[in-house]
């Protein structure tokens, strides 16, 4: 009698749920009834109940039928320091620089400007001395002027759907900004050195375009990618990272990054690993009803680093 493996258990459920994804009833998909049902039942699950590995594995279950159903489609939404922990970390690594060298940082997929600026308040108070050059890229160009003018004002959030100064501290809103009424202007100290630029993160032009990068960010846009799409513009995008350089890579589906970090060999950091994974509560927050959604950091696993990583060391 054949044993039954691993293998052969997830190729049966990835199976199951790709027919029930294409089920429709009177034109509709009865998966996403289904979805809507389980919202409305995981809110009222207790946090410690979720922990629970039966709970877990149902709600990476549900994830799996969530990104069969849902269509991806790409978001301009962001924020100011979206993501302290990894800002932090980054901070950590421009300290190793040698007085007065230079620091090429590459942005991609800028979106309105609120990582890159968040970047560089962040390496230059604690680095002034250094010379950041920052490279920010996005593929809308709409998006771009918007970035590079570097001014926010209550009705930005119609342009990138969220409220954009929402996880500033009021030092940091006085602090980073020059203000006009209700506009706020990025201060003239913040917007020097960066070249915005607009470019296809999976072109792999761009890396003959930017050139080698001490550290590449590439943040919350792999995930709205479908996954061989998302693997090959990631491929391309490590391209980018200079030789001993670091890529941080958030927003991705986990299965997409870990398999391109171990087939490429990357050394994932463990500093701050947890605390950057838990760094964005809207992307913990979306699973496992969203397909950005991020499930949360599991120990257990003898692949968590690798896993959960989202800073590398590339060495080739």
């Amino acid at each position: 009698m054949k044993s039954i493996t691993w293998r052969d258990t997830s190729q049966t459920s990835h199976t199951i749920l790709s027919k029930t994804a294409a089920l429709r009833l009177f034109g509709k998909h009865p998966a996403g009834f289904f979805l809507r049902l389980n919202r409305q039942i995981w809110e009222i699950i207790p946090a410690d109940v979720r922990k629970s590995y039966l709970i877990r594995a149902y709600g990476a279950w549900l994830q799996s039928l969530a990104r069969l159903v849902e269509t991806r489609r790409q978001y301009f939404g962001t924020f100011f320091f979206r993501n302290r922990p990894a800002l932090e970390l980054m901070r950590r690594l421009a300290d190793e620089k040698a007085k007065g060298s230079t620091l090429r940082i590459a942005v991609l997929a800028c979106s309105a400007g609120a990582e890159v600026y968040s970047i560089l308040w962040t390496i230059r108070l604690a680095r002034p001395d250094l010379k950041v050059l920052v490279c920010a890229v996005d593929i809308s160009t709409e998006i771009l002027n918007f970035a590079e003018k570097g001014i926010y004002a209550p009705d930005t959030c119609e342009l990138v759907g969220c409220s954009i100064f929402e996880r500033l501290t009021a030092h940091e809103t006085e602090q980073m900004f020059d203000w006009e009424g209700d506009q706020a202007r990025v201060k003239p100290w913040l917007r020097e050195g960066i070249t915005w630029r607009l470019g296809d993160a999976s072109s792999p032009e761009l890396i003959h375009v930017l050139g080698p990068q001490d550290i590449v960010v590439a943040s919350n846009f792999l995930c709205h990618m479908e996954p061989l799409v998302a693997e090959n513009c990631l491929r391309n995008i490590a391209g980018l990272v200079g030789r001993g350089g670091y890529l941080f890579v958030s927003g991705v589906d986990l299965e997409v990054r870990a398999k391109v970090a171990h087939e490429l060999g990357w050394q994932p950091i463990p500093e701050l690993l947890a605390e950057i994974h838990d760094g964005d509560p809207d992307l913990r927050g979306g699973w496992p009803l969203c397909w950005w959604g991020l499930e949360p950091l599991n120990h257990r696993r003898r692949d968590w680093q690798m896993r959960y990583a989202a800073a590398f060391q590339i060495h080739s």
